[in-house]
C-alpha cells in the first residue's frame, strides 16, 4: 500500500484528488494538509466527505511529511512548493505538483508569466512534465512530476498529431479556449462571484495568459522547433469543463488531405490511449460528455475551402486538467494500471 500525503485538500483540485483516491485500492491517504483551514475537519469544509474523511487538516513541515510518506500530491498555489522542495526531500518521496512551479524549463518565464523569480531553477531541469500521453517514459522514473495546466493539456492533445507529422504550419496556430469558473480556484474573487459570471462570457488574460508559455513549450518540444502561438481564454458561466478550438493552416504539401486521412491519423496516434476518445468526421466535442471523467474528447474538422484545420478538444478542467491527471501520473509512477480509480464516465445531466 502506497502511503500518500495530500496538500491543499480544501481546494477544488485537492477535493477531487481525495474523492478519486478514495476508490484507488493501492494507496492510502495518511495526511491531509489544508494551510488556511488547518485544524478544521475535511468534512466540515467539504460536506460530501462526511463519514469518509472527517480527518483534521494539518500544517506540518514538508520535510517531516516526506519522511513518513511514499508520495506527496500537492494541490497548492503557485510560488509555494518552489521555495521549499529540496533534493533531500525528493530522495525521501515522490512529489506530484499541481501548481505551475516546475512545469516550465526556462526559469525566466516565471518572471514573465508568474511574476516571481524562480528560487529553484536546477529542479526545473530534473522535473518530469506530467502530460501522460506525451511524456509517459519520463514520468515512470521521476521523483518530481509537474502536473500540467488544464488549458495546455487540452490544447496540446488536440494539436499534437498534426504538428508532430509536420502537416500544419506551426506559425499559424491560433487557440480559442473556454473554461468553467472552477478553473480560477475556490478562493473568493470579485470577478468570479455569481452575479459577475452568470449570464456572461468574457475573454481574459489577453496576449500573455500564464498558460501561453506552457502550451508553447509543449508544442515546441513536439515540433522540435520554437513555436509562438496566439492564445485567448474565455470564462463562461458553468462550474467545470474546458473547450478548446484551435486553428492552423495546412502546409502546401498536404493540401490534398481528406477528412478521412485526418481521422485515420488521429485514431492511429491515440490508438493505445485509454483516456483519449477521437471523434470522427469533425464531430464537435462537448464538455458535458467529459465532465466528471478523466477523458479528453478530440476531433479535427478539415476546412478545405480555406486550407485550414479546426482542432477541437474537451476535458473536465478539474479531472483530466488537474486531479485525474495527477492520479494518472501517480499510477504510472508507482506501476499501477493507468485506469486505476479513473474509470468513471461523465456525470449526466
Amino acid at each position: 500500500m502506497i502511503k500518500v500525503a495530500l496538500l491543499g485538500a480544501s481546494g477544488y483540485g485537492g477535493a477531487e484528488i481525495l474523492r478519486i483516491m478514495h476508490t484507488h485500492g493501492g494507496a492510502t491517504i495518511n495526511y491531509v494538509g489544508g494551510n488556511t483551514q488547518t485544524g478544521q475537519a475535511v468534512s466540515a469544509s467539504l460536506g460530501h466527505f462526511k463519514g469518509f474523511y472527517d480527518t483534521v487538516m494539518q500544517n506540518v513541515p514538508l520535510e517531516e511529511i516526506a519522511l513518513q510518506h511514499d508520495c506527496i500530491i500537492a494541490a497548492t498555489p503557485h510560488n509555494f512548493l518552489a521555495h521549499i522542495i529540496t533534493e533531500e526531500i525528493l530522495k525521501q518521496c515522490v512529489i506530484i505538483d499541481l501548481s505551475a512551479d516546475f512545469r516550465l524549463k526556462d526559469s525566466q518565464k516565471y518572471n514573465e508569466y508568474y511574476a516571481f523569480n524562480h528560487p529553484n531553477p536546477m529542479l526545473l531541469q530534473s522535473s518530469a512534465y506530467g502530460l501522460c500521453e506525451i511524456n509517459r517514459d519520463s514520468i515512470r522514473n521521476a521523483n518530481l512530476i509537474a502536473n500540467p495546466g488544464c488549458y495546455p493539456t487540452c490544447s496540446t492533445l488536440a494539436i499534437a498529431p498534426l504538428l508532430r507529422h509536420g502537416i500544419i504550419d506551426a506559425k499559424s496556430i491560433i487557440i480559442d479556449a473556454k473554461s468553467g469558473v472552477s478553473g480560477a480556484g475556490r478562493s473568493l474573487k470579485i470577478d468570479n462571484i455569481f452575479c459577475e459570471v452568470n449570464e456572461n462570457i468574457k475573454a481574459y488574460g489577453l496576449v500573455n495568459h500564464r498558460h501561453t508559455a506552457e502550451i508553447e513549450q509543449n508544442l515546441s518540444m513536439i515540433a522540435d522547433t520554437p513555436i509562438c502561438i496566439s492564445f485567448t481564454p474565455h470564462l463562461i458561466p458553468m462550474n467545470r469543463g474546458i473547450l478548446v478550438t484551435a486553428y492552423a493552416n495546412l502546409q502546401n504539401s498536404y493540401k490534398s488531405m481528406t477528412q478521412k486521412d485526418i481521422d485515420t491519423l488521429y485514431k492511429e496516434s491515440y490508438h493505445d490511449e485509454i483516456f483519449i476518445r477521437v471523434l470522427e468526421d469533425g464531430m464537435p466535442p462537448e464538455v458535458r460528455w467529459v465532465n466528471g471523467g478523466n477523458f479528453a474528447d478530440i476531433s479535427v474538422r478539415l476546412d478545405s475551402r480555406n486550407n485550414r484545420v479546426i482542432m477541437m478538444g474537451a476535458i473536465d478542467n478539474l479531472i483530466k486538467g488537474a486531479a485525474g491527471q495527477a492520479v494518472q501520473n501517480f499510477n504510472i509512477r508507482f506501476g499501477f494500471d493507468e485506469k486505476t480509480a479513473l474509470s468513471n464516465l461523465a456525470l449526466f445531466p
